[in-house]
């Protein structure tokens, strides 16, 4: 795991989006990054995702983050997204999707639901493809490592099969372009994971 210190923070910025803009890969082409370990970057959370290809995962097995305590009610959200953008956040989980103006061609209304015991999220219309990323931010606050040095990469993962059972293990399809955002105070605390999507509908967070 790559651990930033705060004085080469912005070197690490400026480099993290020379790459972004250099790569115009689709999420169609998926390639495979060296170890396959998530970005990490010190700083706010203003800090942006590392966007580009999606990596190709199919039958990787990751462990799977937990709430800090289990979800009695069922936790879920609805907001119609207009071609001008938008943004759907559930305070309860500490998550926030910002979708750009053009991610969709038409008003759509999404769904996502949290699951009650790990950090995943059911999204709806399951299918749905967006023209541009979508950007998930997901606060650690209320997660089981929140306040603990990261003793291994964090990873968006994507679940293509809706009914599989979340487990302390689960296959994944695809590991999603993401940063884990430490805090300022010190470089192995995280704070939030942010990554990109350009499609539903099930993502859970988890560490290799």
């Amino acid at each position: 795991m790559l651990r930033i210190r705060l004085s080469n923070s912005i070197g690490a910025l400026l480099g993290a989006l020379l790459i972004a803009a250099c790569s115009d890969v689709g999420p169609t082409s998926p390639i495979a990054p060296a170890g396959a370990s998530g970005s990490h970057s010190n700083g706010p959370v203003s800090l942006p995702a590392i966007t580009g290809a999606v990596t190709n995962a199919a039958g990787l097995e990751l462990r799977a983050i937990w709430w800090d305590k289990h979800h009695k009610n069922v936790i879920k959200v609805s907001k119609t997204i207009n071609p001008s953008g938008g943004t759907i956040s559930i305070p309860e989980t500490g998550l926030t999707m910002t979708f750009p103006a053009g991610a969709v061609a038409s008003p759509i209304t999404i769904t996502v639901t949290a699951d009650e015991k790990y950090v995943a999220y059911k999204m709806e219309p399951s299918g749905t493809r967006f023209l541009k990323d979508v950007t998930v931010t997901q606060s650690l606050e209320s997660t089981s490592i929140f306040g603990r040095a990261l003793q291994s990469p964090l990873y968006a993962a994507y679940i293509a099969d809706d009914n599989v059972k979340l487990s302390g293990k689960v296959p994944v399809l695809e590991i999603e372009p993401s940063t884990t955002i430490f805090s300022l105070l010190s470089s192995l605390l995280p704070q939030s994971q942010v990554w990109t999507i350009r499609h539903f509908s099930r993502y859970m967070l988890a560490s290799g």
